[in-house]
């Protein structure tokens, strides 16, 4: 890229993050040469998170959290440039859809008050292109007042006022670095997910269980070409069948589960 087009763009990147050190440089390194300004919100770190991002000039905001969504749009508010690049601390911007995006902000089209392109991961020593983990398209470039993330607290989902256009550079993901890491975000995304739905008043099918989790493999696998990746694309869809059979079968355990057998709860002779 010339060092015309790196110069600074009236765009302000803003990221939410908590013990980011691992990825943090690679993302801001990512998106310094254009960025008016760099705003983050961290919770409760106890790494050099909020060190790094002060070296990268970016203005740091201590924040008790508040979910991901409701952090979100905390960030947005402090953003100050017209347009606003929202990231993940585990997200790098690639040098094509940098090109692509100070373009876009260049060209400053009345039409279109946002830009969505294409998030892809690198898991298990290689780039994911296939199945339901891509293209994966993120709606990630607002402009100023014209977005707000929505949704529950499991799958946030930014809301555009008008017109978005697609970007065909990929958003590189680097979220999950090994199969442990993977697996131990299960959980903690099945009590999100059992959460949202008792807010929602959501029953459970045994039925509807079953079917979810087959059509997850033979959707990613086979219809979205999952098997193109190789093992790799194997064990994302079994994984994500899996996991949809977890999550779903946690409304089963909150409605019928009980420690002991209600013969066996007695009371304690000394009572």
């Amino acid at each position: 890229m010339s060092s015309d087009a790196l110069k600074k763009l009236p765009l302000s990147v803003v990221l939410i993050s908590r013990n980011a050190e691992r990825h943090l440089p690679l993302c801001l390194r990512s998106i310094q040469d254009i960025a008016s300004e760099i705003v983050v919100v961290h919770n409760d770190c106890t790494d050099n998170t909020v060190k790094i991002a002060r070296e990268f000039g970016a203005k740091t905001i201590e924040q008790k959290w508040l979910g991901f969504r409701d952090q979100k749009n905390l960030v947005l508010d402090h953003a100050t440039q017209p347009w606003i690049l929202s990231l993940d601390s585990d997200e790098e911007v690639s040098p094509e859809l940098l090109q692509l995006i100070v373009e876009f902000i260049k060209a400053d089209d009345p039409k279109y008050n946002g830009a969505h392109f294409p998030r892809k991961v690198w898991f298990l020593g290689r780039w994911i292109t296939h199945g339901d983990w891509y293209p994966d398209y993120s709606l990630r470039l607002i402009r100023q007042g014209k977005g707000r993330w929505g949704g529950g607290n499991v799958h946030e989902k930014m809301k555009l006022e008008g017109k978005s256009k697609r970007l065909t550079g990929d958003l590189h993901h680097y979220c999950n670095p090994n199969m442990n890491s993977h697996l131990s975000r299960l959980v903690y995304y099945s009590d999100l997910f059992l959460e949202n739905r008792l807010e929602e008043g959501r029953g459970w099918s045994a039925t509807g269980t079953v079917i979810r989790s087959v059509w997850r493999f033979f959707r990613a696998y086979i219809f979205r070409l999952g098997f193109l990746d190789g093992y790799p694309g194997l064990y994302i869809a079994w994984f994500d069948s899996f996991s949809a059979f977890y999550r779903h079968s946690r409304m089963y355990e909150h409605m019928y589960h009980t420690e002991f057998p209600k013969e066996h709860v007695k009371p304690h002779p000394l009572f």
